[in-house]
């Protein structure tokens, strides 16, 4: 994978932890070992050390030269080793003698030989920049950058893809600008591969149409579930390339749901998801529900009607961090855990998408570059500005955080 580098869009895909450091170097020394072979040829057989048989060491300079060079310069390599081969027959007065025209042989069935396996490593590498290409609409298709800005909300999105070269995984986020409100979702699908990218791309559409819809989060929870439900019970029957189920049976979706309305609070539906953390004044606090539930697809699980939406107090100034468990599981080289909580209250003050460009950076810092699984998250600020205190009409609106016994109040503790 590849390191990210350059500046932060504010509010857009900040990027991937990947190998650390890059080959131009190497790839540079293979691209010039062909030309240091020929200049030694020709410097052996012009000095006084040219009675060294030195013909067998120009055939394979095409053949390494099509390492790293297209058919045109592996072509000019080759012509450049029948120069060096004429001049040195010439200087050695070996024209005529039986070990010139069979090195003169060799280089030509090599030089064919090199120019056929460039050419076929060129068209791999055009497809395969297609296949980039494609990966990267594909990506903004089904992850789409964070806006900067979502009707008094401050966000910055982060997807880290664990694969080398890829751009999308099994993580989803997504945040919207809703008539109730901002509305956010950070998911993880269990497993890998294109299977896992549908899944994805099923829930999120599903978000999508919903959040701008359904007026109780709980709702639009319940169609990304039964869009899930759908998709998973239709590709059941199908098989795999390869053979076996294209989709396996325990195939599920974890998923934390955010609203923030126009009051200083913040709703939540947990499915299985691991718990945002809320910033408050520099204290992390991660928002565990009151009642967990199992993920999307595995239904069959809950004993009982799904819990309603909880809600806890989200101020002016105040952050909510929703990931995926790629970020927690992250190791460093003596296994250690990242821990997210302590990172994130040691980043300081700074807006949402250079803050969440530090945490960035923490966690390449931790794992060397490598991690073991895909990891997203969304970070959300409140503006300081004013607005907090009103609904979406203009009207007083009281914070749940002032109701006795309001669930912002019991869960979160009144500011």
């Amino acid at each position: 994978m590849r390191v990210f580098h350059g500046p932060v869009s504010a509010g857009g895909r900040i990027g991937r932890i990947g190998r650390i450091g890059q080959s131009k170097p190497l790839f540079a020394l293979a691209r010039a070992l062909p030309f240091a072979e020929l200049a030694a040829v020709l410097t052996i057989e012009l000095s006084p050390a040219h009675f060294l048989y030195t013909g067998p060491l120009l055939s394979p300079a095409p053949a390494l030269a099509a390492v790293t060079m297209g058919p045109v310069g592996t072509g000019f390599v080759a012509f450049l080793a029948g120069v060096v081969s004429a001049i040195t027959a010439t200087v050695n007065h070996a024209w005529g003698t039986q070990e010139v025209y069979a090195n003169l042989l060799a280089l030509l069935v090599v030089t064919v030989a090199s120019v056929a396996i460039s050419l076929a490593r060129v068209r791999r590498e055009r497809e395969l920049s297609r296949v980039r290409r494609i990966a990267e609409v594909s990506q903004d298709m089904v992850v789409r950058p964070v806006p900067p800005r979502l009707a008094g909300i401050r966000a910055a999105g982060v997807y880290l893809a664990a694969e080398e070269g890829a751009h999308i995984g099994g993580d989803l986020y997504e945040a919207v600008d809703t008539p109730f409100g901002v509305r956010m979702i950070v998911g993880d699908v269990r497993g890998k591969g294109l299977p896992a990218v549908r899944s994805a791309a099923t829930v999120l559409g599903a978000f999508r149409e919903a959040a701008q819809y359904e007026p109780d989060l709980a709702e639009v929870v319940r169609r990304c579930e039964a869009a899930l439900r759908r998709d998973l019970s239709r590709s059941g029957a199908e098989t795999a390339p390869g053979g076996g189920d294209a989709y396996p049976a325990e195939q599920f979706v974890t998923a934390v749901l955010a609203q923030v309305p126009d009051g200083s609070v913040v709703e939540l539906v947990s499915r299985g998801h691991p718990p945002p953390l809320m910033l408050h004044r520099g204290e992390v606090t991660p928002l565990e529900t009151a009642c967990p539930l199992p993920p999307l697809g595995l239904e069959e699980f809950l004993t009982g009607p799904p819990a309603a939406v909880e809600k806890y107090p989200f101020g002016a100034g105040d952050r909510l961090l929703l990931h995926t468990d790629g970020v927690l599981e992250a190791r460093d080289r003596d296994r250690n855990f990242f821990d997210l909580p302590a990172q994130l209250a040691g980043l300081g003050d700074a807006p949402p998408e250079e803050l969440l460009d530090r945490l960035r950076r923490a966690l390449a810092h931790h794992t060397r570059g490598h991690l073991a699984d895909d990891a997203a998250m969304i970070l959300i600020e409140r503006d300081t500005g004013g607005g907090a205190g009103q609904d979406r009409t203009g009207h007083p609106e009281s914070s749940p955080a002032s109701r006795p016994g309001s669930s912002a109040e019991s869960r979160y503790g009144g500011r």
